[in-house]
């Protein structure tokens, strides 16, 4: 019999606990975001830097529901959380005094999701 659904354990755990945090914390960002992931890989969110530094502003919690690239500058400080990250774009925004951290970190510092941008 043929698999269906995720073959990546990681993810498959991220899911699991983005539906748990919605459901205990009445947080539909985080069902929103498990929904996202739970499609096509194909699907998935490619940002680069440039497009974070034109829609975030200074300080801001920027969540991108797949990976973020390495092409464009970054001139303010964000805080930025995604399932990937290449190796230019971790650089850039290490550069910019901002923090590179995963979704399972975001949703153990911010439970409720507030003040939470999404960027796809």
């Amino acid at each position: 019999m043929k698999r269906t659904g995720k073959t990546n354990p990681r993810l498959d755990e991220v899911i699991r606990m983005l539906r748990t945090a919605s459901n205990t914390n009445e947080a539909t960002i985080w069902r929103e975001i498990a929904c996202r992931l739970d499609t096509s890989s194909r699907n998935y969110a490619e940002v680069n830097i440039g497009k974070i530094n034109r829609y975030a502003q200074g300080g801001e919690i920027i969540l991108v529901p797949g990976k973020v690239l390495g092409s464009g500058v970054l001139d303010q400080s964000v805080r930025v959380a995604a399932l990937n990250f290449s190796e230019s774009a971790r650089e850039k925004i290490i550069q910019a005094s901002g923090d590179c951290m995963t979704i399972e970190e975001l949703v153990m510092a911010n439970p409720q999701g507030s003040r939470v941008r999404i960027l796809r």
